[in-house]
């Protein structure tokens, strides 16, 4: 699932049409697909298969992409909304987008072994929030999160606290719009996975109107998202249309899309899969940029560059802003065997 391998020119020049074509270029971007916390994710419910055996329940996608729940269900993992879902015996993984403090109490109260592929990034947030909340003592703040109301890792983050000790801020309007009850006890986190640019709007809003706010120590948003937004702007403004091959539901591939448009891509679409792009639309494209969400495989656009080298005489250039040697270790019972 996490082969990082894109479609050589000469290997995508084998499936052209011997029909005289016309030509397109092809702007990869790079970093783009997988990042670590995706990849231990997959890893952590196929290693528990391997391990325990077909079925193993996940809470949740356990990244928001349709291909890949569908290998995984393929090889024996099955996914629930809730635990209710999963019987008593069961092994439950939960999702990387992380779960609030409720579900693995609940989890321990029905004795089930569950095994968390909460990115680690996500845990970093979690545990700022915690410092920042002090429970309840002389230190405590009221915390602002920065993020999309009913995403899993909002939901998830704002859970680790009780309920009343976090506001969702959702965007500028909203910034400039909240009342704390106390603004000198302040301090903010945000979503890994949001528009790194819409973000620090936010926060100028934040800091200009609350200046006793304190922020992370280190950027909420996780390098994945930047540099995938990064090697975005590099295409956008060669591209007549940029593609991002991703989930609707992946908040940083609809993140991607949107800063396509904003550093000027005539063009910018988000498509699941190959199956599901209209043709039509690469009418009078001569420069086709083509990013993946974070949890997108690269199988996938490799699928689409060679369906394109078929329509087309492709000339493939991909645009590497930085590369990336990130990864995560698995969680502690399966770490010994896999590791």
């Amino acid at each position: 699932m996490s082969d990082q391998t894109f479609l050589a020119p000469e290997r995508a020049a084998e499936h052209v049409s011997s029909t005289e074509q016309r030509t397109l270029r092809v702007l990869l971007a790079g970093p783009r697909g997988f990042c670590a916390g995706v990849d231990r994710a997959i890893r952590v419910v196929e290693e528990a298969l391997r391990r325990y055996g077909a079925p193993v329940y996940v809470r949740h996608e356990i990244v928001h992409n349709r291909t890949v729940v569908e290998g995984l269900e393929a090889k024996g993992a099955i996914f629930v909304e809730e635990l209710d879902e999963v019987p008593a015996d069961g092994h439950v993984v939960f999702s990387a987008h992380g779960v609030p403090k409720a579900v693995p109490a609940e989890a321990e109260r029905r004795n089930l072994l569950y095994l968390d592929a909460t990115c680690p990034l996500v845990s970093k947030v979690h545990r700022e929030a915690e410092r920042h909340f002090a429970g309840g003592g002389p230190e405590q703040r009221h915390i602002l999160m920065i993020g999309h109301a009913g995403h899993p890792e909002v939901v998830g983050t704002m859970g680790q606290l009780p309920q009343g000790a976090v506001t969702l801020i959702n965007d500028a309007d909203e910034a400039r719009s909240v009342q704390p009850e106390d603004p000198s006890r302040l301090a903010f986190i945000t979503q890994t996975t949001l528009s790194v640019d819409d973000t620090a709007e936010i926060v100028d809003i934040l800091r200009t109107r609350f200046p006793d706010i304190e922020g992370p120590r280190r950027e909420d948003i996780c390098y994945a998202t930047t540099n995938r937004q990064e090697a975005v702007k590099a295409i956008a403004p060669e591209s007549d249309l940029v593609i991002v091959i991703g989930s609707p539901n992946s908040s940083n591939s609809q993140r991607l899309r949107e800063v396509a448009e904003r550093s000027g891509a005539r063009r910018a679409l988000l498509v699941p899969k190959l199956a599901d792009l209209d043709w039509s639309v690469l009418e009078g494209v001569e420069t086709l940029g083509i990013s993946a969400g974070a949890s997108a495989p690269e199988t996938l656009v490799q699928e689409m560059v060679v369906a394109l080298s078929e329509h087309f005489v492709l000339q493939i250039e991909e645009r590497i802003v930085k590369k990336e040697n990130v990864s995560f270790r698995l969680p502690g019972p399966l770490a010994t065997s896999a590791d």
